[in-house]
């Protein structure tokens, strides 16, 4: 079996600990991370968890990204994926300039159906197709609500800028994500919607979540809901405030906050039992399926692990369920069964997330994490393995 890669996650935190002069027992005491847990994920014996990345990132004062390497731009330019992100930067930065003259955008109805056929490609995994398509959407629609100034044309851009959210996240780019939310809110406040509103805070948060910074995240779900209280009861209100509640209970594991984590997962399914499987709603696939997958990322996260890998194996998906979300729960399904010994399913729930989205897997750095793991574990595994270990670009 070949060695991890050279510049591998364990060795990327080897690194900057030694530019900043840190011995191991003092980058331990600093990140709470304990000694062994440190010494083994340099020498790639461990892979880094979340948690473990997270706390390590704010204990070196660097973003998670810095630790976990993305953008992986190697893989990126060899998926041509790369050149397709400077127009997304370009178009988000023209949002309040007002009507192009060179666009003459087409009519409301075809801009909606276009903003909402994104949404759905996101969520079937096809992340080139939608980056290749968003930032002209943004533009043409750009100049529709601005020349329109209608509630319908600002709330068709905020969809668009969700999309470029979309893209820049999977992709690795945090800081064209963070953007890309700002832009969201710009224009869901010009639409006056507060369950878009919702929406924005509930994948602002969950930027905090990917940098360990959980305070800041706890508030913004607080305020989410704060918000979200003021829109008219409905059944997208209860779909996002339940959104809401799964993406704080992560987070609220992540904190090993088992309590609150709890309590946030019983409050998703109390909505979900409200809603029913609600997969097109805001496109967020909220609904009882979600909870149980919640719950899986959850005890994973407070590092429960056996009784994840033993839930997580009993979730079962409707024919509709998003591409994206199927693969995410296989992803996070076979880091629990890595971590308990069982390297076989967790091997057999990598190459399930990369047949569900391929192009999100590839991405994923939890798919990345776990193989390392895999590789590290030095057991007997199917020829298959190395050539995966290839598809990854490791």
């Amino acid at each position: 079996m070949h060695a991890l890669p050279h510049d591998h996650t364990g060795a990327r935190i080897k690194r900057l600990r030694l530019e900043r002069h840190l011995t191991q027992r003092a980058l331990s005491d600093l990140s709470t991370v304990p000694y062994s847990t440190l010494t083994k994920t340099e020498q790639g014996v461990l892979p880094a968890s979340p948690h473990v990345i997270a706390s390590l990132a704010r204990a070196l004062r660097v973003d998670v990204a810095t630790i976990t390497g993305q953008p992986y731009v190697t893989e990126l330019r060899a998926d041509e994926l790369d050149v397709l992100i400077r127009p997304i930067r370009e178009a988000l930065d023209v949002y309040d300039l007002g009507p192009d003259p060179d666009i003459t955008p087409r009519a409301h109805q075809l801009l909606a159906e276009d903003a909402e056929e994104l949404l759905v490609i996101v969520r079937a995994g096809e992340i080139k197709r939608a980056a290749s398509q968003v930032a002209g959407l943004i533009q043409e629609a750009t100049t529709a609500a601005h020349a329109a100034g209608t509630t319908e044309g600002w709330l068709v851009l905020a969809s668009a800028y969700r999309t470029a959210y979309d893209v820049a996240s999977k992709l690795g780019y945090g800081d064209l994500a963070a953007i890309a939310l700002a832009r969201m809110d710009w224009a869901a406040q010009r639409g006056s919607d507060a369950v878009v509103g919702g929406m924005y805070r509930y994948m602002r948060a969950l930027t905090y979540l990917r940098d360990g910074q959980y305070r800041t995240g706890e508030r913004l779900v607080t305020l989410g809901l704060d918000v979200l209280g003021q829109a008219e009861p409905s059944r997208d209100r209860d779909v996002v405030t339940g959104q809401l509640h799964l993406g704080a209970a992560v987070m609220a594991g992540r904190a090993q906050d088992a309590a609150r984590a709890e309590g946030h997962l019983a409050e998703a399914d109390r909505l979900a039992g409200r809603t029913g499987e609600a997969v097109d709603v805001h496109w967020l696939a909220f609904g009882p399926t979600n909870v149980r997958v919640h719950r899986v990322s959850v005890l994973a996260e407070l590092d429960e692990y056996d009784t994840a890998a033993r839930e997580g194996q009993g979730v079962t998906f409707a024919k509709d369920w998003p591409a994206s979300r199927r693969s995410h729960h296989h992803a996070e399904l076979a880091r629990a069964q890595m971590w308990t010994g069982d390297l076989g399913e967790s091997f057999r729930n990598l190459l399930a997330a990369r047949k569900a989205a391929p192009q999100q897997a590839r991405y994923h750095p939890t798919v990345r994490e776990t193989y390392a793991g895999l590789e590290a574990a030095k057991r007997q595994l199917p020829d298959s393995f190395l050539s995966f270990g290839s598809w990854l670009h490791i």
